[in-house]
């Protein structure tokens, strides 16, 4: 028989339980789906970005596939050997030529040419312009008369081309009368035809409607705005043609083939750029930003709802549970209040398999040993808090602090401050090696990584960094030397040699067939003559009396000398070699096959 309890009277076990429940579940979900949503915004910039550039690259095939044609046109002018001859030899006749049928005839096969060139792909209009005057085209004069191309602004720069070098033209008004009205601009490639001579003797001018192109771009999304501009960012083409031969500002201090959110109008957009491989034009695309996610955004709503709705059933299902399953817990409860009163004859009763009825059992037959469990417990208590001090004096050791170091480095890693990230990374590994004594030769490659750990921190100390650049083989790093070698040497090049100021210390290290040689050298304030010759005679005591007092290591050169010569026996050799204003270096020389002991 149960007895039944307000839900929320009390912090009962039940209430602990679901609450703790709601904190282990609601709060990981909240975390989970609050990270989620931000890293979808992410994801949802690369899809958006990752879906313009298709959308771009597509209508660039089609804007290609119509300058290619254009191209293909004026290659083909220059290239077909009949045509070529056909036109050197009008561009050098005068008008009073003779054999009329003939020259009707060769006329005849330029025009069919053009003609025929032309019936592929979208409608060009085609020009030949022999510098006699003479011309060719595919349209009717009436429309436009050929003759004024040499008043055009662009002309001149012709005669400044070369071979197949090719001028565009921008979007310029439509001169072909009979088109005007559906076609209001045109753009053009211009070319020169030379002779074997490289000497012009015409021009070829290849000419499409802007409309062809902008039709492209009418195709494409609704929400989707192309356009193609030139170098200077003036609009080329667009399905607006009010803007054609407007400045489309937005593009200034954008990459090559970069994508970029600009804000036009307090409205974010998606800007694309790419640069067209045989011409100084450009396609962009501006897509609103909000459209450019909408179809991603929706997905990752329904997941974020789906998540929502699942979490909200199998909450419900848990509470069910916990509340059937605490039902007993809540009874005992009371019984055992009844026992913290006094009334040591009151038993449970509760008659389950599971482990609350054992529980119940077992209750019942410690309240007639109440008065020995109590003892036993008091004293468990004391030894189970010993225990814990023990424990805890047990962890506290160098090992926990660099554990802690660690935790707090990527705790500032993680918000962003690398560089102090760097600096409490290096300084755990210093103060693990200089406390860890067990370590006596380590390899080369570490010994390394400290005097970096080590720079690294000394330039965070100071206002001038220093740089500390290695020149190492691969075989030396290899080697086993004894540790904080190098450490002594780098700090006397940066508290000695470069006096605390910017310069270089470069760590150079190779293998021969008998040596391992390391070297030292910085470009500090060198020593003068008498100091260097001083320091080679006494190199053994080199350090002790000018040792800085507040440096990382209290090892000077003399240490590092007589621990070498422990390590590797007399065949070691130490060089100092120093001139005044030209830096410091010191060689190691350390015999390949050395024997010493661990120091």
């Amino acid at each position: 028989m149960f007895k039944k309890t307000r839900l929320f009277a009390l912090p009962s076990f039940r209430n602990k339980v679901i609450l703790a429940s709601v904190i282990c579940i609601v709060l990981p979900v909240i975390i989970t789906l609050s990270i989620y949503n931000y890293l979808t915004k992410d994801a949802m910039k690369e899809q958006a970005i990752s879906n313009a550039n298709k959308e771009l690259e597509l209508a660039e095939e089609y804007v290609l596939k119509l300058l290619e044609d254009m191209l293909n046109i004026t290659n083909f002018v220059q290239l077909n050997t009949e045509l070529n001859a056909v036109l050197k030899e009008k561009a050098e006749q005068d008008d009073s030529s003779h054999q009329e049928y003939e020259q009707f005839l060769k006329d005849r096969t330029v025009m069919n040419t053009i003609e025929n060139i032309t019936l592929v792909g979208e409608k060009a209009q085609v020009t030949i312009l022999l510098k006699n005057g003479k011309y060719y085209t595919n349209y009717s004069i009436s429309d436009y008369n050929p003759l004024e191309i040499f008043q055009e602004e662009w002309f001149a720069q012709l005669d400044t081309k070369n071979g197949y070098e090719s001028i565009w033209i921008d979007t310029a008004p439509t001169v072909f009368q009979s088109y005007q009205g559906t076609n209001p601009y045109q753009l053009s490639v211009a070319r020169t035809l030379r002779n074997n001579n490289s000497e012009i003797y015409g021009y070829l001018v290849v000419t499409i409607f802007e409309n062809t192109i902008s039709q492209i771009f009418d195709n494409r999304l609704n929400d989707e705005e192309i356009l193609l501009v030139n170098d200077e960012n003036t609009i080329l083409s667009h399905r607006d043609t009010d803007q054609i031969g407007k400045t489309f500002s937005y593009l200034n201090g954008l990459n090559k083939n970069e994508t970029a959110i600009i804000d036009i109008e307090n409205q974010h957009y998606l800007l694309t750029a790419k640069d067209i491989s045989f011409n100084r034009w450009k396609l962009v695309s501006l897509v609103p930003y909000r459209e450019a996610i909408s179809n991603i955004n929706s997905i990752f709503n329904k997941v974020f709802f789906l998540l929502l709705i699942l979490f909200t059933i199998f909450f419900v299902i848990l509470a069910y549970f916990i509340n059937r399953i605490t039902k007993p817990l809540v009874y005992l409860g009371s019984v055992v209040e009844k026992v913290q009163a006094g009334n040591l004859s009151v038993r449970s009763q509760i008659q389950t398999n599971d482990e609350i009825g054992r529980f119940s059992q077992s209750f019942d037959r410690m309240l007639d040993q109440i008065n020995e469990m109590i003892k036993k417990t008091k004293a468990t208590q004391a030894r189970k808090r010993k225990a814990e001090l023990a424990m805890l004096q047990a962890q506290i050791n160098p090992h926990f602090l660099f554990n802690v170091l660690n935790s707090i480095r990527m705790k500032v890693f993680k918000h962003g401050d690398k560089e102090s990230a760097k600096m409490i990374s290096s300084l755990s590994k210093l103060l693990r090696m200089t406390i860890d004594t067990q370590k006596g030769m380590i390899p080369f490659a570490e010994e390394v990584s400290i005097v970096s750990d080590y720079v690294f921190l000394m330039n965070m100390r100071q206002k001038e960094k220093v740089s500390f650049i290695t020149n190492i083989t691969n075989e030396s790093y290899q080697h086993t030397i004894p540790r904080f070698i190098l450490q002594p040497i780098i700090e006397n090049s940066i508290i000695h040699g470069l006096n605390q100021k910017a310069g270089t210390i470069t760590l150079h290290a190779l293998t021969t067939k008998d040596k391992f040689i390391v070297e030292i050298e910085d470009d500090g304030q060198g020593m003068v003559k008498e100091k260097l010759l001083e320091i080679q005679k006494n190199i053994k005591l080199l350090g002790d009396k000018k040792r800085h007092q507040n440096s990382f290591s209290s090892i000077g050169l003399s240490n590092v000398y007589e621990r070498l010569v422990m390590t590797f026996g007399k065949e070691f050799e130490m060089k100092v070699d120093s001139s005044e204003g030209k830096g410091t270096r010191i060689i190691l020389l350390i015999p390949e096959k050395g024997v010493g002991i661990d120091v």
